[in-house]
C-alpha cells in the first residue's frame, strides 16, 4: 500500500457555485455506529485526521447520525486541523421515527433551529455545504429553500445541497437559490439516478455526491467474506438478507475476478467505476479502519477505459440485483416520492 499513499487526491469543483472539495470525500456516519460498534472519540478523531493527512478534505456528517454524536466527534477532530482547508457537509431533515416510519421536517423554523444546533455541535462559525437530508413532502420546497437562502446570506452556511430529491423538487429548489450538490446513492448495484436525475444535475450545474459508493460495503466484501456486526443496520437491509444476499454474492465474485485483472482490490474497482462516471462526481465512502481508508485512497490511481467501464457495468446487471436498494423504513422518503406541494396549493 506504500505506493498508493503517493497518489495525490486532486481538488475538484463540486457544482458551479464555487465550492472546491477533494475528489474523494469521507462519509463520517460509521464512526458513531450504525454499521458497527461506535468508535471511541480518540479512534474516531485519529481516522478523520489520518484521512485529512492523506489528502481528503471533504467530510460528510448529519444531525441524525448518532443522533448528534457524529457532529460532536467531527467537531473535536476539526479542532486539531486547519479549518480553512476543510469542507464540512452536514444535513437536516430527518426528525426521528414515528409509528409510520421516518419523520421528515422541512419547515423554515425547523431548518433554522437545526442549522444553529449543528453549528454548535460542530463548534464552527459556518457549514460549507448544508443539505436537506430528506424532502418534506408536506412543505413546498420553496419555503424550505427560502430559509436556507437566508442562512447563506447570514454566513451560517456557504452552499446548499439536497439529498434524495426528485427532478421537480431539484428544479424548483434551484430556482429559489442555486443548489451546489445533490447527494444520492450511486454504485455498481444502484444506478437508478442515471436516467433522469444525473442529466438534470448536469443541465443545472449541480455536482453529484455519491453515498454508499461501495454498496454499503458489499463490494469491499462486507457480508460475503467479512462478517456483519450482529447489531448492524445492514442486517435489516433488503440486499443483505437471506435469499437476496445469496443471489447477490455472484456480483461480488465477478468484481473480484475483474479486480484481479486490473491489479487492484474489489473495493477499488467498484469505487473507480463511480469516480469514472464524470468530473462532477465525488464519492464519500466511509470506514472505521485505516487499511480500508488507504485502500479507498488508492483508487485515485486506477484508470479505466470506456470498454473496461462497460465490462464492469455488465458484471452487475442492476435488474438482476435482489432486493430494494433502501431500508423499508426509508423507502417512502426516497427521491421517487419526493415531490412537494406547490406554493399555491399550500396557501
Amino acid at each position: 500500500m506504500a505506493e498508493e499513499q503517493k497518489v495525490r487526491i486532486p481538488m475538484v469543483k463540486l457544482g458551479n457555485q464555487g465550492l472546491q472539495v477533494s475528489k474523494l470525500g469521507f462519509g463520517c456516519m460509521g464512526l458513531t455506529g450504525i454499521y458497527n460498534i461506535p468508535l471511541s472519540d480518540d479512534v474516531g478523531i485519529s481516522i478523520v485526521k489520518d484521512a485529512f493527512n492523506k489528502g481528503i478534505t471533504f467530510f460528510d456528517s448529519a444531525d441524525v447520525y448518532g443522533p448528534h454524536t457524529n457532529e460532536v466527534l467531527l467537531g473535536k477532530a476539526l479542532k486539531q486541523l486547519p479549518r480553512e482547508k476543510i469542507q464540512i457537509a452536514t444535513k437536516f431533515g430527518i426528525a426521528g421515527t414515528g409509528p409510520t416510519g421516518v419523520v421528515v421536517k422541512g419547515t423554515p423554523e425547523y431548518v433554522r433551529s437545526c442549522c444553529n444546533a449543528s453549528l454548535e455541535r460542530l463548534d464552527v462559525d459556518y457549514i460549507d455545504l448544508y443539505y436537506q437530508h430528506r424532502v418534506d413532502t408536506s412543505v413546498p420546497i420553496e419555503e424550505t429553500m427560502g430559509e436556507l437562502k437566508k442562512l447563506v446570506e447570514e454566513g451560517k452556511i456557504k452552499y446548499i445541497g439536497l439529498s434524495e430529491a426528485s427532478v421537480d423538487t431539484i428544479r424548483r429548489a434551484h430556482a429559489v437559490h442555486p443548489i451546489t450538490a445533490l447527494q444520492m446513492e450511486w454504485s455498481l448495484w444502484t444506478r437508478e439516478i442515471e436516467e433522469e436525475i444525473v442529466p438534470v444535475c448536469r443541465e443545472l450545474g449541480i455536482g453529484l455526491v455519491s453515498y454508499s459508493p461501495l454498496g454499503r460495503g458489499f463490494f469491499g466484501g462486507k457480508a460475503v467474506v467479512e462478517s456483519v456486526y450482529e447489531k448492524s443496520f445492514l442486517n435489516s437491509h433488503p440486499r443483505f438478507k437471506g435469499e437476496n444476499l445469496d443471489k447477490n454474492k455472484i456480483f461480488y465474485t465477478r468484481i473480484v475476478n475483474l479486480a484481479t485483472k486490473h491489479g487492484c482490490t474489489p473495493a477499488q474497482l467498484a469505487l473507480a467505476w463511480v469516480l469514472h462516471q464524470g468530473d462532477d462526481i465525488v464519492p464519500i465512502p466511509g470506514t472505521t479502519k485505516v487499511k480500508n481508508l488507504d485502500d479507498n485512497i488508492g483508487v485515485v490511481g486506477v484508470q479505466l477505459t470506456k470498454e473496461e467501464m462497460k465490462e464492469i457495468s455488465d458484471a452487475v446487471p442492476t435488474d438482476e440485483v435482489a432486493g430494494e436498494r433502501i431500508y423499508d423504513a426509508l423507502y417512502s422518503t426516497s427521491w421517487k416520492f419526493a415531490n412537494t406541494p406547490s406554493i399555491k396549493m399550500s396557501n
